[in-house]
């Protein structure tokens, strides 16, 4: 049986990303959430979750260059020490530099990129407002990545936190360096002067209130759903933004599948360790749909990917892609697939 990924024209197009990228700032924290990366590797099967060692947000005011070093050197320890017990794959590590307009942008880059290109699995640019933008951290990235004897081109993923931003965001998806577009919501209402209200940044979930929410707000689900169609146009990977409620993680849970089953996301930001599961059980799909997609994929297969009947229903390459697409989801959530769908799709490398 071929491929699914040999035949599917588009089962290549965009890129498999974990459905979480977990967000630390701290250097305590962000050595527990690489602990942690490694022990759900174990539980799941795969490697669940990126970690994205934060400059922007978490690097001290006058310590930038301090706080630098340090992730350059989390990140490299990272493939020394925490190896995945997965198939022998490497850990997921990112880095969030600081905006291509800030001072200390192209001192991280040079530290970071410079001494850590090889640790990396991609790097974040925040507060992008033009194509240009992406240009020159591309430009600036690549210089660096070639110093450190990085082999192959390291992935740009990009934050979109302004209105005109996400008015150029297909512009900017477009743009062959990007991987990955997130929605920076907390930035995009305070860019507003006041025009959105402050609840336009939580979720409000079996609550009264008299605000709108980041899910009701128009100007705000404007903005979510144009990133989203801009990535989906350009086969680019979506990314939903924070929800700052870390203690409630049934507003995680809600706020997750509100993301990804109606808003078309694939991807979602956690920022607190609590967050990942409700997110990778939001994202993944269910055990009927991992049944019915199974059923249907090796029946193609076996039919060399002609046009089948399943249950009454026309099936081809179209629609195999879709149920190729819920295959590929279960596997990046560590879900249980049917052993069929396993030896098939997914075996195991050594």
């Amino acid at each position: 049986m071929k491929h699914p990924r040999e035949v599917l024209v588009g089962a290549k197009g965009t890129a498999l990303l974990p459905v979480c990228d977990h967000y630390s700032g701290v250097e305590a924290r962000m050595i527990k959430s690489l602990a942690l990366q490694a022990e759900m590797s174990q539980e799941f099967g795969a490697c669940v979750f990126d970690v994205t060692l934060d400059c922007e947000d978490g690097a001290p005011v006058g310590a930038e260059k301090d706080h630098a070093n340090m992730v350059a050197a989390l990140a490299n320890q990272s493939q020394k020490s925490i190896k995945s017990v997965v198939f022998g794959s490497a850990p997921r590590v990112a880095v969030r530099v600081h905006p291509v307009d800030h001072p200390a942008f192209e001192q991280d880059v040079d530290i970071i990129v410079g001494g850590a290109a090889t640790a990396l699995c991609h790097l974040m640019i925040p507060k992008v407002e033009t194509v240009a933008d992406v240009d020159r951290a591309a430009r600036l990235v690549d210089q660096a990545a070639s110093r450190s004897g990085r082999t192959h081109t390291l992935p740009l993923h990009v934050l979109i936190e302004s209105p005109a931003s996400v008015h150029r965001a297909f512009e900017i998806a477009a743009h062959p360096r990007v991987q990955s577009i997130s929605f920076g919501l907390m930035d995009f209402v305070s860019s507003h002067g006041g025009a959105i209200p402050a609840s336009a940044m939580a979720v409000h979930v079996g609550q009264d209130s008299d605000g709108l929410d980041q899910f009701t707000h128009p100007l705000v689900l404007r903005a979510k759903l144009e990133i989203a169609s801009a990535c989906h146009a350009h086969g680019k990977v979506p990314a939903h933004c924070v929800v700052t409620e870390i203690g409630n993680m049934a507003t995680v849970l809600a706020a997750a599948t509100w993301a990804s089953r109606t808003l078309g996301y694939t991807r979602m930001w956690s920022i607190h360790p609590g967050q990942i599961r409700p997110i990778l059980e939001a994202f993944a799909p269910g055990a009927h749909e991992i049944e019915l997609a199974t059923n249907i994929m090796i029946a193609a297969g076996e039919a060399d990917w002609a046009p089948i009947s399943f249950a009454g229903k026309l099936h081809d390459r179209a629609s195999y892609r879709y149920f190729w697409q819920v295959l590929e989801r279960a596997h990046q959530t560590g879900r249980h697939l049917p052993a069929q769908a396993r030896a098939y799709f997914f075996p195991q490398r050594h």
